[in-house]
C-alpha cells in the first residue's frame, strides 16, 4: 500500500554542465588565496530539481504519496506542469509571486566531483506551516526535513513534533548556516540523521559530539559515500552497504536524493536497516544512469528485486 511521506526542502531549476576534464588538474593549492579559474563545459541542460522535488519524484516512482513542503517562484509553471503530469500533488507548494524559483548551477568533472552555485530565489523566505496543514497530514507515515531556509528547517522540525510525525533530519548544505543550538535541536528530536561523509563530519565538529555521542541522540545515522556505497550506523553496529553498479555512468547529480527516497520507501514498510540501504543503493544507481535528477525509471526487474526484499520482512511480521 502507498504511504504518505512529507518532504521539505528546495525546488529548483538545475543547470547541469559536464566538464570533460578533472578539476584537480586545474587547481593549484599554493594559489588558492587568489583563485581565478574558468571551466569550458561540454554541454549544459536545464532540468527540474531541488532536493524536495527529486525525493518526491522517486517516492512517487516507488508507489508512495509524497507531499512537498517547499516554496517556488513566479516562473514555476513548467515545473508545476511536470509534477502534475507525474501525479505528484503540487497543491502544498507555496508560490512567491515576487521571486524566481531557486536555480542550481552544477559542473561535474570526469571524477564525478562537483562545483555548484545556488541562487535561492523563493527559498529565501520560510515555508508557512499552518495548524490546518498539520491536521491534514495526520496520515503521514514519515517526514524528511531537508536543506532549505535555516529558519524553515527549525519550523519544520517543530511542526513535525507538534503533529507527532517522526522525521529524518537531512540538513545538507545548510549545516554551516545553522547554529550549534539549532543543529542539536534538529537532531535530538529526529528519528534519524542523513548526510554524506563530509556533512556528517562537519555536523560532529559543529555540535562538538563524537559519533558515539551522536548515535545516542538518534536511532541511526546514514552516511553516503558516493561510488563507495554507504554506511548505516546504530548505537552498537555499522552496516556497510555496497553501491549498486549502474549500467552506464551518465550523471551523479541527484543520486543522493534517489538514495533517500529508496531508503524511506523500505523503512516505512518495516525493512531492516541493511535492506533499506540495499533498496536505496539500487534506486540511486538508476538515477546515475540518466542526465538530470528526475529522468530515471525502474524496470520490472528492479521492482521485482525491491519487492523480494520487502516481502522478507512482511513474512517475518506474519510469522510473529
Amino acid at each position: 500500500m502507498p504511504y504518505q511521506i512529507l518532504v521539505s526542502g528546495s525546488l529548483a531549476y538545475d543547470r547541469i554542465m559536464d566538464f570533460p576534464g578533472r578539476f584537480r588538474e586545474h587547481l593549484m593549492p599554493d594559489k588558492m588565496h587568489a583563485l581565478s579559474v574558468s571551466f569550458s563545459v561540454r554541454k549544459m541542460e536545464t532540468r527540474f530539481g531541488g532536493n524536495a522535488g527529486n525525493i518526491a519524484y522517486t517516492l512517487k516512482l516507488l508507489g508512495d504519496v509524497p507531499i512537498i513542503l517547499a516554496r517556488a517562484g513566479n516562473d514555476f509553471g513548467l515545473y508545476q506542469t511536470w509534477l502534475k503530469a507525474r501525479r505528484i500533488d503540487a497543491r502544498s507548494i507555496e508560490i512567491d509571486r515576487n521571486r524566481h524559483t531557486a536555480v542550481a548551477h552544477m559542473i561535474t568533472d570526469l571524477d564525478d566531483n562537483q562545483i555548484a552555485a545556488f541562487a535561492p530565489g523563493a527559498t529565501r523566505l520560510p515555508y508557512p506551516v499552518t495548524a490546518a496543514q498539520l491536521k491534514s497530514y495526520r496520515d503521514a507515515r514519515l517526514a524528511l526535513v531537508g536543506p532549505s531556509h535555516p529558519s524553515d528547517i527549525m519550523r519544520q522540525c517543530r511542526a513535525m513534533q507538534r503533529a507527532h510525525i517522526p522525521y529524518i533530519a537531512d540538513p545538507g548544505q545548510e549545516i554551516t548556516a545553522l547554529t550549534r543550538a539549532q543543529l542539536l535541536e534538529l537532531i535530538r528530536n529526529a528519528e534519524a540523521l542523513f548526510g554524506n561523509d563530509y556533512e556528517s563530519e562537519l555536523i560532529q565538529q559543529k555540535i562538538k559530539k563524537t559519533r558515539s555521542q551522536l548515535l545516542r541522540m538518534v536511532k541511526f545515522l546514514v552516511v553516503t559515500l558516493g561510488a563507495k556505497g554507504s554506511v548505516i550506523y546504530t548505537n552498537n553496529k555499522a552496516f556497510a552497504i555496497p553501491a549498486v553498479k549502474p549500467k552506464r555512468l551518465i550523471d551523479p547529480t541527484g543520486a543522493g536524493d534517489a538514495y533517500r527516497a529508496g531508503f524511506i520507501h523500505a523503512y516505512v514498510r518495516g525493512a531492516a536497516l541493511p535492506d533499506c540501504g540495499r533498496v536505496a543503493s539500487l534506486v540511486a544507481a538508476r538515477a546515475i544512469e540518466h542526465y538530470g535528477t528526475q529522468e530515471h525509471r525502474l524496470s520490472g526487474t528492479d521492482r521485482a528485486r525491491i519487492k523480494k526484499i520487502l516481502s522478507r520482512h512482511a513474512l517475518r511480521r506474519g510469522a510473529h
